[in-house]
């Protein structure tokens, strides 16, 4: 398997896990999001983007709607892109 085959892989897993999350909301955004950005992220973003998808929904879901301030290990590049998606703004 080449490099790029095995980011390909990476990317459709993220993508599944991106729209299955549990909580509805979250699938659809954070799906939206993923449909977006996915296939321009190069190997640091997608590490940085897994990192975002293990965090449990809740605390997502309140960084996203600005109810409790994104800690500062988790406020990477990607999770810019994210706060500032329009998908989420829509959510504030």
């Amino acid at each position: 398997m080449t490099p790029s085959d095995a980011l390909e892989v990476r990317r459709k897993r993220l993508m599944f896990r991106s729209s299955y999350r549990g909580m509805k909301e979250l699938d659809l955004v954070i799906g939206a999001f993923a449909r977006e950005y996915l296939d321009s992220f190069d190997g640091d973003a997608l590490r940085q983007y897994e990192a975002i998808l293990d965090v449990p929904d809740s605390d997502l879901l309140d960084w996203l709607v600005q109810k409790s301030p994104v800690p500062a290990g988790m406020d990477t590049d990607v999770m810019g892109k994210l706060m500032n998606f329009e998908y989420v703004k829509t959510l504030r």
